[in-house]
């Protein structure tokens, strides 16, 4: 049976800004050029994820650069994917949060999480043990700091009496929120709180997380008619001729594996399971389209609607990935998926 089409398609992007051998402030800059080109391009939202430690991530302040990103984009919405909330105190996270949103004139989209990866919290001293619960009261925390104005809490990590809430953000109520999330009861408790997800993997796979969102939300009575975005990432690379999308993509797929499986090796620890460890495993498990305009067009659209996905999370640049394949790549989006959905 065919699954039906999404009743509206928008695209952003999504970046580990991991390291692609060159000068970090020169990577900085293209990453700021990139945002720039897809601002204009009417690309949605630039997410940015958090790495510490590792040259998976050169953004580990993703609040930091992503001001920066504000300050050069005037449509383009901004956040990270995810806040590594373990690592704050979540009035500290609060503060900065309401600074990037004032900062970009509300055009934070607020993404927050654990993490993947126990060794990069115990780098702060965070242990694998403590930061469920720890995560929890942190969370707690920063959604009763955007809904109040004052701060009591009292738990095993976080203690705070009646703290008087200076800042907020310019959102009202507050921002988006985004998680990602491979399990259905993650997708459930996002429709439960009006939270969008971010989704990677297979489109079928992907399609058993996105019914179980809808199939939740169907059940509450209380929800508004927006649907919130339920988003697929993909590492996209388009080129004029299959072979130069190919050769580009396949270079640059193996610098991004390489730092990808920097600390695992590093801490002798295995790499997840659905890691593609070649190039063509990622073609093949659709972490990758790799194309021509008219391919990567068709693999997408059918990818998104096997999903059931309705926001298209592009990664544009990754590995050592050409400032100019990444600009062909976003202006080709918007010339062949956007310009049908606007």
């Amino acid at each position: 049976m065919k699954n039906s089409p999404p009743s509206r398609l928008t695209c952003g992007i999504f970046d580990h800004l991991d390291d692609d051998g060159r000068d970090v402030a020169r990577q900085y800059e293209d990453r700021l050029k990139l945002a720039e080109v897809c601002d204009s391009l009417g690309f949605y939202a630039y997410h940015l994820a958090e790495h510490h430690c590792t040259p998976h991530g050169r953004g580990p302040s993703p609040n930091l650069f992503l001001s920066s990103v504000a300050q050069r984009t005037q449509r383009l919405r901004v956040g990270p994917l995810v806040l590594l909330l373990n690592l704050y105190h979540p009035l500290r996270a609060f503060e900065e949060i309401c600074m990037l949103d004032q900062l970009s004139g509300g055009r934070l989209e607020l993404g927050i999480g654990r993490g993947s990866l126990p060794t990069e919290w115990g780098y702060f001293g965070v242990s694998a043990d403590a930061a469920p619960e720890r995560y929890e009261e942190a969370s707690e925390i920063l959604n009763a700091a955007l809904k109040g104005h004052t701060l009591s809490y009292h738990g095993r990590f976080f203690e705070l009496s009646e703290i008087p809430l200076t800042m907020k953000p310019h959102q009202h109520p507050y921002p988006p929120t985004w998680i990602t999330s491979s399990r259905t009861e993650s997708a459930e408790w996002a429709a439960a709180n009006g939270a969008n997800l971010a989704c990677q993997g297979r489109s079928s796979a992907v399609r058993n997380i996105t019914n179980a969102f809808r199939s939740h939300r169907a059940r509450m009575t209380d929800a508004d008619d927006r649907e919130p975005f339920l988003g697929l990432l993909r590492m996209v690379v388009i080129a004029q001729s299959d072979r130069d999308a190919h050769v580009a993509a396949e270079t640059a797929y193996q610098r991004w594996l390489e730092s990808f499986r920097f600390a695992y090796e590093l801490n002798a620890i295995p790499t997840p399971p659905n890691l593609p460890l070649t190039f063509d495993a990622a073609l093949e498990n659709e972490l990758c389209v790799v194309g021509t305009p008219a391919s990567v067009r068709q693999l997408l659209l059918n990818q998104m609607e096997e999903a059931g996905a309705n926001y298209l999370l592009c990664q544009l640049a990754f590995g050592n990935l050409p400032l100019e394949t990444s600009l062909y790549t976003a202006t080709t989006i918007r010339s062949e998926i956007i310009a049908g959905f606007g």
